[in-house]
């Protein structure tokens, strides 16, 4: 029962909420590094998804995992969103100078949630959708094989068309309030499990505004990348 209170507890849901973002900063990272094979060794990156595709760990285990992560964790953050609204009330929301107390971001994570959240989508649409009608819905002939992946790759992000630059400008504004949800969201989450110290916190909130701006912009040059080089 305590354990149960525990979950139901604005504390026990901030810790769980800290969890999942740690989980998905971690993926962030990960997926970075595959992406980045693009760029740097086309080969490599062909092999290593295929891999993914093909693995029953990944496919089955880890990436309904994954899914789960990020649901929960968009959810639980608009769930506390709602309840720290709630909390304050009409009369102490009129009392409550956020600009003083909290920067922009830290107080409009929901917005820049909610932009990440439709650049998800996309994403999803763009990548993960054809992956999974090409291995389990309609299975393609060359899914797989040879430049595959590259190729799907090339072809969202082709110079064709005002629609793939428009394409382009939306993960590139994505790319932009995901740093600046990573700017607030990364130290947010170690304060939430207790991770707090004197010596090492410093290093934390360093080390997760760096990791806030080379990894989205990373991405952002990704994409840029494949926008223009064929």
């Amino acid at each position: 029962m305590a354990n149960e209170s525990l979950l139901k507890s604005s504390i026990g849901k901030k810790f769980a909420m800290a969890l999942s973002a740690l989980f998905l900063i971690v993926f962030l990272l990960q997926h970075f590094v595959i992406n980045a094979l693009s760029v740097i060794s086309p080969e490599g990156f062909n092999e290593v998804s295929a891999f993914m595709s093909y693995n029953p760990l990944i496919q089955y285990v880890m990436q309904p995992i994954l899914l789960i992560g990020v649901c929960y964790h968009f959810i639980m953050g608009f769930v506390l969103e709602l309840q720290n609204k709630k909390a304050r009330g009409p009369v102490a929301y009129q009392k409550y100078n956020g600009a003083a107390n909290a920067t922009w971001m830290s107080r409009n994570m929901v917005i820049s949630g909610l932009v990440i959240l439709v650049f998800l989508l996309l994403h999803l649409y763009d990548f993960w959708v054809p992956t999974i009608v090409d291995h389990y819905i309609a299975p393609a002939a060359n899914f797989g094989q040879g430049n595959y992946f590259m190729d799907h790759l090339n072809h969202v992000f082709t110079l064709d068309g005002a629609l793939s630059f428009v394409r382009l400008v939306i993960y590139i504004v994505g790319f932009v309030f995901l740093s600046l949800h990573l700017q607030h969201g990364f130290a947010s989450a170690f304060q939430s499990i207790g991770a707090k110290h004197s010596k090492y916190t410093p290093f934390i909130v360093g080390f997760g505004k760096w990791y806030s701006i080379i990894i989205p912009a990373g991405f952002i040059i990704i994409a840029v990348y494949h926008f223009f080089v064929k």
